[in-house]
């Protein structure tokens, strides 16, 4: 099937209270256990106690990836429903107290907690991952270094952390702000070849600083557990429109980079710290805002339509043109992130209280998350 660029999504959500939006703190095992049975064992813990993360089966169409995650959505609600829960889709949770957060008992969350200290504890940030697998597992290291431009874009589309522990931080993105804190995240380095990211894997792993290249937490990585290569840059999309959209430009690209070997492999150092500095300003500006380019500043809609025409046979091939097109919807309407900060603003123009503000907004989190 790895012709097809067979595609599996992953999302991460915030378990909260169904009454007061607030984390959920002391989640029972028979929740989980619950939760695990009624999807087929979709779901799983995260490092922390308040996430959830469902992942899809292996999908050879954007059909099939969008019924089931429509399905495993709605599944998820039902069970937290029962056990007073509901979740949220979103990159942060807006008024969570990262002190307050509770590890996940599990020996491998253990050891990245002995590690990371404080900055695991912080860790109170759910994002999205894609993985699309390739004709040949071994092409992963090229498709991803020539996909590096591209990944503040999936960004930018899909910010949805504009708060953190009740405060607007001045960001659509913070979620990234937060997660880069930890060893070996942020824009991969320029490795070209299999060869070269084995022999860094390798050093660490001889070093006994990781026990393998799944403690790799780069914004793209060839993934260990699976021959994909996976898409980590994503906050978790509220709307699953917006999930769908994404997966499928990333998809889409995957295919077009691997048939066109040529495209970005003239990538170097410069090229790589304009990634960096694109990757800061999709934090920053989300869709409103602009990249760095060769011929200067270019926005964010205007990259991705030049990306879609310059794929659109990709795109076609895979069968999922109106699910990419879907992403030109989100950079003219805004992201999640445009949404919350709206809303928040209307209650506070409307002399609301902050608090009356944020209860506004993940209120609408919780139902768009059900749409």
């Amino acid at each position: 099937m790895a012709g097809d660029f067979t595609i599996g999504i992953e999302e991460e959500y915030f378990l909260v209270d169904a009454e007061t939006k607030s984390v959920a703190r002391g989640i029972p095992q028979a929740f989980f256990e619950a939760a695990r049975e009624a999807t087929g064992g979709r779901i799983s813990g995260e490092l922390l106690q308040s996430q959830i993360e469902v992942v899809s089966s292996p999908h050879t169409s954007m059909a099939g990836a969008r019924r089931e995650l429509r399905d495993l959505r709605k599944t998820l609600a039902a069970v937290a429903a029962q056990h007073g829960f509901a979740y949220l889709a979103a990159g942060t949770h807006p008024t969570a107290i990262w002190g307050d957060s509770v590890q996940t008992p599990k020996e491998r969350y253990d050891t990245v907690m002995h590690d990371l200290q404080m900055i695991g504890q912080r860790n109170m940030l759910c994002g999205m991952h894609v993985h699309v697998e390739l004709p040949d597992p071994d092409a992963r290291i090229d498709v991803m270094y020539r996909m590096l431009p591209y990944l503040p874009l999936f960004l930018a589309l899909s910010t949805s952390s504009p708060f953190w522990q009740s405060r607007p931080t001045g960001l659509k993105g913070y979620r990234l702000a937060a997660y880069d804190e930890l060893p070996r995240t942020g824009v991969p380095e320029l490795f070209r070849t299999k060869e070269e990211f084995d022999a860094y894997v390798a050093a660490l792993v001889r070093a006994g600083v990781m026990e393998d290249s799944s403690y790799v937490w780069w914004a793209i990585r060839p993934s260990l557990k699976h021959p994909t290569l996976e898409l980590r840059a994503p906050d978790c999309c509220t709307l699953l429109d917006d999930t769908l959209a994404i997966a499928a430009l990333y998809r889409t690209l995957a295919r077009h980079l691997y048939n066109n070997p040529w495209r970005n492999a003239d990538m170097n150092a410069v090229s790589r710290a304009i990634v960096v500095e694109n990757k800061w300003r999709a934090q920053r500006y989300g869709v409103r805002g602009t990249f760095v380019a060769e011929e200067g500043a270019v926005t964010v809609a205007e990259m991705l339509d030049r990306l879609i025409e310059d794929t659109a046979a990709d795109s076609d091939a895979l069968e999922c043109s109106s699910d990419v097109r879907h992403c030109q919807a989100i950079a003219a309407a805004g992201t999640s992130a445009d949404a919350q900060l709206a809303v928040y603003d209307a209650h506070r123009k409307a002399d609301a209280g902050r608090e009356t503000a944020l209860r506004a907004v993940t209120d609408w989190i919780a139902s768009a998350t059900l749409q």
